[in-house]
């Protein structure tokens, strides 16, 4: 009866507008919460990715590099696909390590490319970039970057015939280790661009979590990513 008579005094532009409140409310806190899910599933894939790398022996140089790096890309699952117009995408997370040697908790970013040339096939991998100065890292904190462009990029050595004889050329900002399945006809990273995943930085730290402060100001943690960090050689 209360309800009724409520209602009877309300009007309906009042209803309708509390009615939308409700829905957007409730719709925000449920994209909020996939956020949350999506970014740990991709923590625990990036650490997944990670681990199976540095226990290969194909790619025995990645953990040489990695100790030597300053900072850490990776990219669990990395789409690229194709008929003379290709693309590429995919979403990972970024760690920095501090000057006392320790992995700070992980950002999150979103890599893509576009290009137009004679590629045909299509290609899943998992890729693990280091960041081999303290340059490319500001770079990537700093500003949507891209491969090729505003970073020196060079393919890691990796393969029994190939590691003995490789070093790090101090000139290349970034190193990329790939492990691919598929068959693709084109170029590999060059002109991909580093976007902020903002949802999943906000979702999983909280409001206002931003890569800066969670790599480098080291104001934001989460323990879910916990063994992602003790993966990484110190």
């Amino acid at each position: 009866m209360t309800m009724s008579l409520t209602r009877a005094f309300l009007p309906a532009s009042f209803l309708r507008l509390a009615i939308i409140t409700t829905a957007f409310a409730t719709l925000l806190s449920f994209n909020t919460a996939k956020a949350a899910s999506d970014a740990e599933q991709l923590v625990a894939a990036s650490r997944y990715s990670l681990e199976k790398l540095l226990n290969n022996p194909d790619y025995a140089k990645l953990k040489e590099f990695a100790g030597k790096a300053h900072g850490i890309l990776i990219i669990p699952q990395l789409v690229k696909a194709g008929f003379f117009v290709g693309g590429e995408g995919g979403s990972g997370v970024l760690l920095v390590k501090g000057a006392d040697g320790t992995w700070s908790y992980p950002a999150f970013y979103t890599l893509a490319a576009g290009s137009i040339g004679l590629q045909i096939g299509g290609e899943v991998s998992e890729v693990v970039f280091t960041l081999m100065n303290p340059g490319a890292v500001e770079a990537i904190l700093d500003s949507e970057v891209k491969f090729g462009g505003d970073l020196s990029l060079a393919v890691g050595p990796f393969g029994a015939g190939v590691e003995a004889s490789t070093t790090a050329n101090l000139d290349v900002d970034v190193y990329a280790f790939s492990s691919s399945v598929g068959l693709f006809g084109g170029g590999a990273f060059e002109g991909a661009k580093l976007f902020t995943r903002e949802s999943y930085n906000s979702s999983y730290y909280g409001a206002g979590a931003a890569p800066r402060g969670i790599t480098m100001e080291r104001v934001y943690s989460n323990t879910h990513a916990d063994k992602l960090r003790a993966a990484l050689p110190q």
